[in-house]
């Protein structure tokens, strides 16, 4: 015989919550605004994504990789965007799309564990700060705007704080019955906590339906789940997407295409499940740090510094690439191997954030990045 909290224990509940994001909570909305942060976990190259093809030094410094851009169109007079991207470039000629290059968070070391907190909290060093810049952004937005989920088995480091956050990962695990779901139900009533939060999964469940028929685990179906979730009235506002596997020290070429081809397809499936929502909604995608300028003998590139930021949506003021454009020449590289830094990522993310959501700028660069000092917001990112 098992009772309620024996059945929890036993950890088949467990199983289920995780397929079924149990605390999922939201209430009537107040604004249209959306804001999805996609990070890159792995230091992405955005030499290889947002290519210099105009720096008379791309060409030898990034040898065999620079091949990719042999026939790719060109941004402007300097960039090129990989040929992956296809709907993100599509994106960038209706203005729609934002490209901030030679960028970097105050990190200047090489770990990706200690780069990625650094980028996820905000702070001007690794573990300095205890919560995250995304959950903070929370308490500046009307409360019924402030609800936010992360598309992940656990809740970033980014999400992480005061504010009460979602998370919502697909399981690998078999769908359970409906006649396993109606007993659970039936032990959960009278209980008036576990059937309030069994009710809240069995809601999120009905908002997913049909995504976990291929697992949802490629990236298309990872960005059509975000839209479902944002899209309802009662939904999330903001959401986060961890991507893996952007750490190319090998065949970077291939790597990187199918890196990057994901990418674009997890931004296509958003813009299509969005619907009419898109032209309120903000994507930030952002790394922990970039890659080494020159190539390695297998065909990669290492761990670096500045890379490439972006923005995407409906209300961006895009069609441009903003960079202060340090150049790939040897003298100009940072310690001599890397693309030097020349925009600040945190005022580039409150920026984005305060125009977005009509929050004055000073008030989001402080409560976003509490420890950048004096540095300003960067302005003219969304369209007025």
């Amino acid at each position: 015989m098992i009772d309620r909290r024996s059945f929890v224990g036993a950890g088949v509940m467990g199983a289920l919550a995780m397929s079924l994001a149990p605390r999922l909570a939201f209430a009537k909305a107040e604004t249209d605004k959306r804001f999805v942060f996609i990070i890159q976990r792995g230091a992405a190259d955005g030499l290889g994504t947002v290519a210099p093809v105009g720096d008379p030094a791309f060409a030898g410094a990034r040898g065999v990789l620079a091949e990719d851009f042999a026939g790719a169109s060109k941004l402007n007079s300097m960039f090129a965007l990989h040929p992956s991207l296809g709907r993100i470039g599509t994106l960038y000629g209706q203005g729609q799309a934002l490209f901030a290059h030679a960028v970097a968070s105050p990190y200047r070391d090489r770990s990706h564990f200690d780069g990625q907190n650094v980028l996820e909290t905000g702070g001007a060093g690794a573990y300095q700060v205890k919560d995250g810049w995304l959950n903070r952004m929370l308490g500046i937005l009307p409360p019924t705007s402030a609800r936010a989920i992360a598309i992940s088995a656990t809740v970033p480091m980014a999400l992480r704080g005061g504010h009460e956050v979602s998370s919502y990962a697909p399981s690998a695990l078999p769908d359970a019955s409906a006649g396993l779901l109606d007993r659970v139900s039936m032990l959960y009533q009278g209980d008036s906590q576990l059937h309030a939060l069994w009710s809240e999964a069995m809601a999120t469940r009905a908002l997913t339906n049909g995504m976990t028929n291929d697992d949802g685990r490629n990236a298309a179906a990872t960005g059509a789940l975000a839209a479902k979730l944002l899209v309802p009235e009662n939904g999330a506002r903001i959401a986060m997407i961890e991507t893996n596997g952007w750490d190319t020290h090998a065949q970077q070429r291939i790597r990187l295409g199918l890196q990057l081809r994901g990418l674009d397809a997890m931004v296509g499936a958003l813009q299509a499940g969005l619907g009419p929502l898109w032209a309120d909604t903000m994507i930030l995608v952002a790394t922990e740090f970039g890659r080494t300028v020159a190539v390695n003998g297998t065909g990669g590139t290492d761990h670096g510094t500045a890379s490439a930021a972006m923005l995407l949506g409906g209300g961006v003021k895009g069609g441009r690439v903003l960079a202060d454009w340090p150049g790939l020449g040897q003298a100009a590289l940072f310690e001599g191997r890397d693309l030097r830094p020349t925009i600040q990522l945190d005022p580039f993310i409150a920026g984005a954030v305060a125009e977005h959501f009509s929050v004055e700028p000073g008030r989001a660069m402080k409560a976003l990045f509490p420890d950048a000092g004096a540095a300003r917001p960067v302005e003219g990112l969304v369209r007025t």
